[in-house]
């Protein structure tokens, strides 16, 4: 009994002090609550009272408490000294860790390539009525820490009218204003705050800004081709269409827009390139010519070949070195339930597939066409290189059936299904100084499949940029994250930091001095 009274003073000082200090982290660090600090205060010296009225009835310890205590409170202020400099070593290096799965908190190659190779300052202006949104804010620091260019601010507009009205903003629109130069574009605010789209809409913005002018793709139509745009709203309709692979062109700086070949009767000058995406009946003798005159003046051409159907192209291709096989690539090792969709990481040497590759990333197709590279019968300085390889265990199956088996004297092996082909131009009136093509053994890549995987989505994109000399926007970009968050109100993150930061530290300290000034009052 004598020991326990002869500890409780000093236990009830030190869990005081302890109450009195941390205080001010309660109100300036975890919640700012001004009720929880004037409760924490209002305990911490009522325990100090306590120690002070039960240390002067014994008289021999207050010498031994005076100085423990003054120890204690100099420790305590230490400890806070050391604390607010870490704090303010870490505010200036900004050091994070994205331990999430799908890497939530991480910038895409592209974003990074993008940030790193800005040519001008980018400023990002959010209007937005009231408080900064904290996960928006922390979302643009994310680029601010990838380049010193890049930069940001919030305005609300119920005070920044000037602007408001300056950038045509309607009343409670929420919106971001993107600058570089003179140039502006606006975005929605609503969807950079959603984590699975943000980073597409704003690295999209700032491609968009970077780019010098669009770049017209032109997609042949007249012959049964992969629509632009989707025959009806419905959802198989979309999805049997461009409409994806339009839009994502469209966020990267292209203008895609169809092409008739035999209303124009040519190429428009301001083609960056044609694409041939799926073509189900014959092109006319004359739209042949057309594609190569166009190609031998160092035109640009994606081709998509569409399964089991002669384009009339092939003769054309054959001369640029590649042969489009009959048939349809099966892989029922790798698949054996749908052997017609075929999976593989084989890619060739190419700056098209280099990041896939190093990221070891699965290409699907489906009723996809075998390619072969041609070394005879060729235009002179052709050079092709295979993008994407099946595995060894696939083969092009002439006899489609359900089953499909390998028969005698079909091709099997590693078969290319994407190729790239170069070849310089010395012609006076030539559009450009290299021919560019590459040739898909499948249309569905643009459509039904594009989005199946990320490797399907950046091997098209990346096609569409070496084939433009849009070098830059050659990488891997941000993946359609698929996030499970807790959307947790201000009060609730409150909570959790009081508990974390305040109440949990503040409780274990307390407990550690109980159980050391017990054991030395023993």
């Amino acid at each position: 009994m004598d020991v326990m009274k002869k500890t409780l003073g000093p236990v009830a000082g030190a869990i005081g002090l302890l109450l009195t200090l941390t205080s001010i982290i309660t109100l300036f660090v975890t919640v700012g609550s001004l009720v929880l600090f004037g409760v924490k205060l209002a305990l911490g010296i009522a325990l100090l009272i306590f120690w002070g009225v039960t240390a002067r009835k014994n008289d021999s310890s207050v010498v031994r408490s005076a100085f423990f205590f003054s120890s204690s409170i100099g420790l305590l202020l230490a400890f806070i000294a050391l604390l607010a400099a870490l704090n303010f070593i870490v505010a200036k290096k900004s050091p994070t860790w994205d331990l999430t799965a799908k890497k939530v908190f991480s910038l895409s190659p592209q974003t990074v390539k993008t940030l790193e190779n800005l040519k001008q300052p980018v400023h990002v202006i959010a209007f937005v009525e009231g408080g900064t949104p904290e996960q928006l804010e922390n979302f643009f620091k994310r680029y601010a820490q990838g380049s010193e260019k890049f930069t940001f601010e919030f305005k609300d507009p119920r005070k920044s009218p000037d602007l408001a009205l300056k950038y045509k903003l309607r009343q409670g629109q929420p919106a971001a204003v993107l600058l570089a130069g003179e140039q502006h574009t606006m975005l929605n605010l609503q969807r950079l705050g959603l984590a699975d789209i943000a980073e597409q809409e704003l690295t999209n913005g700032i491609l968009k800004l970077e780019a010098v002018g669009s770049q017209k793709l032109y997609f042949l139509v007249g012959h049964g081709e992969v629509p632009l745009e989707p025959a009806s709203q419905s959802e198989e309709a979309v999805a049997q269409s461009l409409a994806a692979l339009k839009r994502l062109l469209g966020d990267e700086g292209y203008a895609p827009e169809g092409l008739n070949l035999v209303q124009r009767g040519e190429v428009p000058r301001d083609a960056s390139a044609i694409v041939i995406a799926g073509a189900r009946t014959k092109l006319s003798d004359a739209e042949i010519k057309i594609v190569d005159e166009y190609l031998a003046r160092g035109g640009r051409l994606l081709y998509f070949a569409e399964a089991q159907v002669v384009s009339g192209l092939e003769p054309l291709l054959a001369e640029y070195g590649v042969a489009v096989e009959p048939g349809i690539v099966a892989d029922s090792k790798v698949n054996p339930d749908q052997p017609y969709g075929v999976y593989t990481p084989f890619f060739g040497d190419h700056e098209i597939v280099r990041a896939l590759a190093a990221q070891q990333m699965n290409v699907v197709f489906a009723t996809a066409r075998a390619l072969t590279v041609l070394r005879e019968g060729t235009l002179p300085e052709i050079a092709v290189t295979p993008l994407v390889l099946t595995t060894p265990y696939a083969w092009a199956d002439l006899n489609v059936g359900e089953k499909p088996t390998q028969d005698e004297g079909e091709r099997t092996g590693q078969l290319p299904l994407v190729v790239a082909i170069v070849r310089p131009v010395q012609l006076q009136d030539r559009r450009t100084d290299i021919t560019r093509i590459v040739v898909f053994g499948d249309s569905d890549i643009t459509a039904g499949t594009l989005g199946i995987t990320p490797a399907n989505l950046n091997l098209v994109l990346n096609a569409f940029a070496w084939c433009t000399q849009q070098i830059q926007k050659i990488t891997i970009r941000p993946p359609d994250r698929d996030i499970s968050t807790i959307d947790l109100t201000n009060n609730q993150l409150e909570g959790i930091r009081l508990v974390s930061m305040d109440v949990v530290p503040t409780l274990l300290l307390a407990i550690g001095l109980t159980i050391w000034l017990t054991r030395k009052s023993r």
